[in-house]
């Protein structure tokens, strides 16, 4: 969801890579709450971080604890935020709270990454 939403509202020039620390296919949850705003995720593809390649951005942004946890210390150029986000695919519930939880970090992402532009403004 992070990409979809990065790769719509940031500059063209800036490269978005989203990758996790295991892979995993996109989540049906996740594809439904974004085509719910016009952002397609279906062809998305789920990578795997390589960790070796880390020093080559700018910046790094983690979005839950396990990434956080598991990303290696990185190059002194390189930028690390973390944004503390729930994981919605470990949510449990029904099918309709399952929804809204993707549905609300969906919202808290698009906030985050419109404030995260703001600030590119200003860089």
């Amino acid at each position: 969801m992070a990409e979809g939403i990065a790769k719509k509202l940031l500059p063209e020039d800036i490269i978005i890579k989203s990758a996790g620390t295991e892979a995993q296919g996109v989540n049906a949850n996740a594809i439904k709450v974004m085509a719910d705003i016009s952002i397609p995720i279906s062809h998305h593809k789920s990578e795997r971080i390589d960790f070796k390649d880390l020093d080559n951005f700018d910046i790094i942004i983690t979005l839950c604890g396990d990434a956080k946890d598991k990303c290696p210390i990185f190059d002194s150029k390189t930028q690390h935020i973390h944004w503390g986000i729930e994981d919605p695919a470990i949510f449990v519930g029904n099918e309709n709270e399952t929804y809204l939880k993707y549905k609300e970090v969906r919202d808290i992402l698009f906030d985050k990454i419109s404030d995260f532009k703001k600030k590119l403004r200003n860089i």
